[in-house]
């Protein structure tokens, strides 16, 4: 990353594609640079931190904790994502909390900068409020799931969600899968999730890989 200097990694940021050259250039003199270790955290619940971050590099978990201490997952963010954009529009304190998941490189942008960006440029606004609409659209998704859909349902969305296919063209999830933040997703206990996945492995749902990863295949149990 040292070797890019802001105005390449801004010209690789999705959001600020439809920049002009000008506002480009002028925005790389506003960003700075920031770097995350595991565990620490970018924006906390019930904080203001009055920037933008954009991630380049790493993952981060967006968790809400309530007043006794319980925590839900509501998404994963990953490169090109960003975060604290509702926070700069409405001015309220953050309502979630996003910490880093592993090492994570940011592109951090002040208050003013991102709310002349938008007030400058129609399709950039545009294309944050497509990002608002469509946060809210998972958030509504995630509401019925919880009301309407079984643990075992729930579990197997996560799954198929948190999938990718692979240059062999199977469903993987490369990445180390952890009972308890799928139980923090679905809202579910880590023994049922532990039993969950014992089904889902023995009907053939779901191969466990060596790293601890998991591969998605074709046939699906069926949701109780």
């Amino acid at each position: 990353m040292s070797m890019l200097t802001k105005l390449d990694l801004i010209r690789r940021v999705s959001l600020f594609t439809m920049l002009t050259p000008a506002q480009a250039e002028a925005l790389a003199a506003t960003v700075s640079k920031k770097r995350f270790k595991r565990g620490e955290i970018l924006v906390e619940q019930g904080r203001m931190s009055n920037a933008l971050y954009i991630v380049l590099a790493g993952r981060t978990r967006v968790v809400m904790t309530d007043n006794k201490g319980r925590e839900v997952i509501l998404a994963t963010l990953k490169s090109g994502d960003y975060v604290g954009e509702m926070s700069l529009i409405d001015n309220a304190p953050h309502s979630a909390t996003v910490v880093a998941d592993q090492q994570v490189d940011a592109l951090v942008l002040g208050r003013d900068s991102f709310l002349q960006c938008l007030s400058e440029n129609a399709e950039m606004a545009h294309a944050v409020m497509r990002g608002l609409v469509q946060r809210l659209r998972k958030a509504s998704e995630n509401i019925s799931s919880l009301a309407l859909v079984g643990v075992y349902g729930r579990v197997a969305k996560v799954l198929l969600d948190s999938a990718a296919v692979d240059d062999s063209g199977a469903l993987v999830i490369r990445d180390k899968v952890s009972r308890q933040d799928i139980a923090k997703m679905v809202g579910a206990s880590r023994e049922m999730v532990s039993r969950v996945m014992k089904d889902f492995e023995e009907q053939g749902f779901i191969h466990l890989l060596d790293n601890g990863g998991v591969r998605v295949n074709e046939r699906r149990a069926q949701p109780r």
